[in-house]
């Protein structure tokens, strides 16, 4: 049924059918029956093509359906067949993204079509079914992920910083992609004279139809794969929950459950800082771990399945508080309005004091340790700056590939600001050496970083190390400039919750001393940074919310 590879798989979705194209029973299928209407679809007719939008939800009575992507050169790749009691669609059918590939009928196929109201309202009511479903839209988009299936090409130099930007884009918001490195694939000069691209076109993003996008924005990127979901400017959400890492997410899932209009607005890609995690192993109901992308996904499509609204790529760029329903500034002109807020935009990367530092950002400096960083230093040394959990999970997981982690530490060990499992585990790895009182004093390189030099404090020994990659995981700052003095923040930056300027209590420990606004997760003064109690913030918060927007029912 489905085009995979030889032999048995476990990770491929594909290989799951079961559970990736599950087939309903007759009881299950007489009630999906109820949310929709039985009409029969011509042989060749699609259900819906790659860019529609807003898709309806189509289960087969009889007949088949078959669905595809087409290659580079607009050849069809069918990778799935649907037969009675099998459905076609997966994540994007829970958003208004654009639909990855296409779905057409390959005989006379009578189906039940579930208009989109209906279809949330099928999710909500009928929990066997939105289970199966849901599972098996998650899986197929793993799936597609997994073998580029409706993706694009991306083109251009491996260790670039804007093809690492690209990339990092694509791979953190889940969309599909096939990398093509000019500086190593062998077929990239041929695709190169093919597309008539140069040099100076690169990085480049090739979608179906051989429209070619050359050095995207991030914007343009997103507006050009449909990643971003219409927005309707007249609109009044309840609520808006600004940032997406794992407090928004709960915020979002929560408000949205209970029947609050919402809208989550994020300005890369959900999960925030946790999203970047390789592996969170100490997060309650994961025993053998999760990465920070799965969990964040997990997260968006539970969002979406109740109807939370996510405008991606979209930051906020100031709040006006002094109206209402608070109006919410984007960065690309337009605007949010909702009569409560959320804020849960957690904290940006801090960076180290270095001569050359911007020079080699995103070429041989990073933030985070995924499979992508991974995967450009492997079998080379590396060194990592960070003494918590972040830092003691990136260096577990770069150990697996890389030559040796050199972890500096400024204090006397990790035992202070680390969870004692990765101690443990860092102690006894024979491929990571802890190097106390030490910090970096020089970078070295020419397009990227080569070298990165280092001190002892105690008795001011220099090394000079050949490296691969330099990852920096010394703490955030707030992201508040955008709140422009609507609240009060601390010292450092943080947005102050839970007391009147007086110290008088406010309603909830989430509540600043403008009504209606929330602050929750890293971002938020006294809050403890870590993801289990970001997510119990977001989901709290919730109360307190409807408590504003209902004061008569509280």
């Amino acid at each position: 049924m489905i085009a995979a590879a030889s032999g048995l798989d476990p990770t491929d979705p594909y290989q799951r059918e079961a559970q990736t194209y599950p087939r309903l029973d007759p009881e299950m299928v007489a009630r999906v029956a109820r949310y929709g209407a039985e009409e029969t679809i011509p042989a060749g007719r699609c259900l819906y093509r790659r860019g529609d939008r807003a898709a309806d939800f189509f289960l087969v009575l009889e007949g088949e359906v078959e669905t595809f992507d087409e290659d580079l050169r607009g050849e069809r790749r069918v990778f799935a067949r649907h037969r009675p009691g099998q459905f076609a669609g997966e994540t994007n059918f829970l958003n208004g993204r654009e639909s990855l590939v296409t779905s057409q009928a390959c005989v006379d196929t009578r189906v039940v079509r579930v208009p989109r109201p209906e279809f949330r309202r099928m999710l909500a009511a009928e929990p066997d079914v939105s289970e199966l479903v849901m599972r098996a839209f998650i899986l197929r988009r793993m799936g597609f992920l997994r073998h580029g299936h409706g993706g694009v090409t991306l083109l251009g130099p491996s260790h670039c910083a804007e093809t690492l930007r690209l990339q990092r884009f694509m791979t953190r918001n889940g969309y599909p992609h096939r990398m093509l490195a000019s500086d190593l694939d062998p077929g990239a000069a041929e695709a190169m004279a093919d597309l008539g691209l140069g040099a100076g076109d690169l990085p480049a993003v090739i979608a179906p139809g051989r429209v070619v996008l050359r050095d995207p924005t991030t914007w343009e990127l997103a507006d050009r794969l449909g990643l971003t979901e219409p927005l309707d400017e007249a609109a009044v959400f309840d609520v808006a929950v600004v940032g997406a890492g794992p407090a928004g997410l709960a915020a979002a899932v929560y408000a949205a459950s209970e029947g609050l209009r919402t809208i989550v607005i994020e300005a890369e890609a959900p999960g925030g800082q946790a999203g970047t995690s390789s592996k969170i192993e100490n997060y309650l109901g994961f025993p053998t771990g999760i990465s920070g992308q799965a969990l964040a996904g997990r997260g968006q499509a539970q969002a979406q399945k109740f109807g939370a609204h996510l405008a991606i790529s979209r930051a906020a760029s100031a709040l006006h508080c002094e109206e209402h329903p608070y109006r919410i500034a984007l960065e690309d002109g337009r605007s949010v309005r909702t009569r409560a807020v959320v804020v849960a935009t957690g904290a940006r990367y801090r960076k180290l004091d270095l001569p050359d530092y911007d020079r080699f950002e995103g070429q041989g400096i990073y933030y985070a340790a995924t499979g992508m960083e991974a995967q450009l230093c492997e079998h080379q040394e590396v060194v990592l700056v960070g003494g918590g959990n972040s830092a003691g999970q990136a260096a577990m997981f770069l150990s697996r590939t890389c030559a040796h982690v050199h972890v500096l530490v400024r204090g006397p060990g990790l035992a202070a600001t680390m969870s004692d499992y990765l101690v443990q585990r860092i102690a006894s790895s024979p491929r990571i050496t802890v190097r106390p009182f030490t910090e970096v004093t020089e970078l070295g390189g020419d397009m990227f970083l080569r070298t990165v030099s280092w001190q002892d404090r105690r008795t001011g020994a220099r090394t000079t190390q050949a490296v691969g990659a330099l990852f920096v995981m010394i703490g955030a700052e707030p992201n508040t400039a955008w709140l422009d003095g609507c609240l009060p923040l601390d010292r450092h930056g943080f947005v102050r919750t839970g007391q009147e300027e007086n110290g008088q209590a406010l309603p909830s420990p989430y509540a600043t001393t403008t009504p209606g606004i929330f602050a929750v997760g890293d971002v938020r003064s006294g809050s403890v940074k870590r993801v289990a109690s970001g997510v119990g913030e977001g989901s709290v918060v919730v109360h307190a919310v409807h408590r504003f927007l209902h004061p008569a029912t509280a």
